[in-house]
């Protein structure tokens, strides 16, 4: 794993998915698709020049398969250029021999299935600082493609630390920034990369929590998509273990979105019925893990093609509607009656939300993470009151702001869940790249 010469790499490709456009806030997923991917939707980066039909990806390089950094540029080219990914993983420095099934985009541009990985060049050994310059994948205009540049290092100050990154998510909120359609709008130019995984590299005077060489977990405000980034230590957790780079990295945006909706929001208990929208999407997917396998919740997935129930079922769901066919609140009554469902997890918004809504048993709670089918509904007051619901809200990353502990809880959780074997971060293609 992670060595230094360079090898061409090599393409593998997961069963696909397809995805409902977006526009406003959503919860994470990255590169290749629509013009709004969902969380219903994968997609991925291209891979290479040839992948792409001339646009590719570049990053650092590692032995036995890595990606040279200037493809990520092409693949955000391409998504920015009319097509949307849900999550994909950049990575450098860690060889990535098995394929789980991930996103990726089909010829005619829909989303497709699962996630991609891919992996970086140029990987610095912990010791060597501040020095020489470091590529990285900048937005230098809403909208066009990114720019692979050379970027100058700058001295950490004492409360931050220097990390060389080996893999980096390409979320969906990763998307929709490089197009102005997020909530949070950094100042051109500006890098994407909302987290990463990789290994210490140089820490301030004043940080005791790492060291050099420690493998960490990080969260950034769009910094992660370079070759090393510098973060407040309070950002960084140590990866245990048990926990591979590749699995750290896929567990921010989605899984503490998932933690925090289930646990946190909707108080989810062992044995109640969670119904979870865009189920094959990375969050959706990160919701059944979690509602299964940590809160043993029974799930019932709702996606908009057949192939995605597959998967969703494949992950733990209990059962599977494709509400492409026909009306949700329906097909959710003919699998538990007229009770309804204890809790839904919906990213999609739209007239989908509403039928989830009305499919909620008495007082039941549905958590809104995103809007991915491009419609914000309106809510109908009378239905929170006629069965005592409650219908609320998840923002994950607002909580670093407004209440850190919970923040940090639910990553810590996360890779606690990830070390004890109760959860399987789904990666659906890895490539290995140049």
């Amino acid at each position: 794993k992670g060595s230094g010469a360079r090898e061409s790499p090599h393409l593998a490709r997961a069963p696909s998915r397809s995805s409902t456009p977006a526009s406003q806030a959503r919860s994470g997923s990255p590169p290749p698709a629509t013009p709004a991917a969902s969380p219903d939707t994968g997609a991925a980066l291209p891979l290479s020049r040839e992948d792409w039909g001339g646009a590719g990806v570049s990053g650092s390089f590692c032995r036995a398969g890595t990606i040279p950094f200037a493809d990520i540029a092409g693949a955000m080219a391409a998504v920015l250029g009319g097509r949307c990914f849900p999550l994909a993983w950049l990575c450098r420095c860690e060889i990535l021999s098995a394929v789980r099934p991930s996103l990726w985009v089909s010829s005619k541009g829909s989303p497709r299935l699962g996630r991609v990985t891919l992996t970086f060049p140029c990987c610095r050994k912990a010791g060597q600082g501040c020095g020489r310059h470091y590529r990285a994948a900048l937005c230098t205009q809403l909208k066009q493609p990114l720019a692979i540049e050379e970027v100058a290092p700058r001295p950490v100050r004492p409360h931050e630390v220097r990390v060389g990154v080996h893999f980096c998510g390409v979320n969906f909120a990763d998307i929709l920034v490089c197009r102005g359609q997020y909530q949070e709008k950094p100042h051109l130019p500006f890098i994407p990369g909302m987290e990463f995984s990789g290994t210490v590299l140089e820490t301030g005077t004043d940080v005791s929590t790492v060291k050099e060489g420690d493998r960490v977990i990080g969260v950034s405000g769009f910094n992660g998509m370079a070759e090393e980034c510098i973060m407040d230590h309070k950002m960084l957790w140590q990866i245990p273990d048990r926990v591979s780079l590749r699995e750290a990295a896929t567990l921010p945006v989605s899984y503490c979105t998932a933690i925090l909706a289930l646990e946190h929001r909707a108080c989810t208990q062992p044995g109640e019925t969670v119904l979870v929208t865009a189920a094959a999407g990375a969050t959706g997917l990160a919701v059944i893990d979690v509602a299964t396998n940590v809160l043993q919740a029974k799930v019932i997935a709702a996606a908009g093609s057949d192939e995605k129930c597959q998967l969703a079922m494949q992950r733990g769901a209990q059962a599977a509607l494709n509400y492409g066919q026909g009306g949700l609140k329906a097909a959710v009554r003919k699998l538990v009656g007229s009770g309804g469902v204890n809790v839904v997890i919906d990213t999609v918004g739209g007239d989908i939300f509403l039928e989830a809504l009305r499919s909620l048993a008495w007082e039941g709670r549905i958590v809104v993470v995103g809007f991915a089918g491009g419609t914000i509904a309106s809510l109908p007051a009378n239905l929170l009151l006629l069965k005592n619901v409650s219908a609320m809200g998840l923002y994950w990353g607002r909580y670093q702001r407004e209440n850190f502990p919970v923040f940090s809880r639910s990553l810590s959780s996360a890779l606690q869940y990830c070390q004890q074997g109760h959860i399987q971060p789904y990666i659906g293609a890895v490539f290995k790249l140049e």
